[in-house]
């Protein structure tokens, strides 16, 4: 009896839990329409793959949270989270600058729920969502580093488009 009390968590946390899992069934829907968004018609294939990949992983997420509800005997319910508006996603940049906030957000709820783990003294559920932190704080860094090349990789090729200006005008004076 004492260890079957011992599963179960603390409405608070159960209420976290279900908020993680919901948005993160969130962003997996928001990184589908920007995968779609970026198909091989767009000519951005490396965001398309990228965000459906990434959408995949958010998805199995919160599976993974789902599931540690139900072995923990809390029960499931999904709070609603309107929509993202990303019919039209615009730059690549501007995707992974949308992307980045989600995923900000989603770290913030990740900390919030661990402050709760704690103060519950939920060991488990904090070793269960250890991983999902270094997970995130991981792809945080790298979709960071895909920004920063992205925005350096933009500027490089507004610089020739200077370059490249002038030269054309000389040229038409020739």
């Amino acid at each position: 009896m004492a260890a079957h009390l011992q599963s179960l968590i603390s409405d608070e946390c159960r209420i976290a839990i279900n908020q993680v899992a919901s948005f993160q069934l969130h962003i997996s829907d928001a990184y589908l329409s920007m995968a779609s968004y970026y198909n091989e018609d767009m000519g951005a294939p490396l965001f398309a793959a990228f965000f459906k990949d990434q959408a995949e992983v958010k998805r199995e997420h919160a599976k993974q949270f789902l599931r540690y509800l139900r072995r923990h005997e809390g029960k499931i319910c999904l709070p609603v989270i309107q929509r993202p508006d990303l019919d039209n996603c615009g730059t690549g940049i501007q995707a992974l600058e949308s992307a980045l906030e989600l995923e900000n957000k989603l770290t913030k709820l990740l900390q919030d729920l661990k402050t709760l783990a704690s103060a519950n003294s939920g060991t488990d559920l904090l070793r269960f969502m250890g991983k999902y932190l270094d997970k995130q704080k991981r792809n945080i860094g790298y979709m960071e580093h895909q920004l920063l090349h992205h925005t350096k990789l933009e500027q490089l090729a507004q610089e020739e488009d200077i370059f490249k200006k002038p030269a054309e005008v000389s040229g038409k004076e020739n």
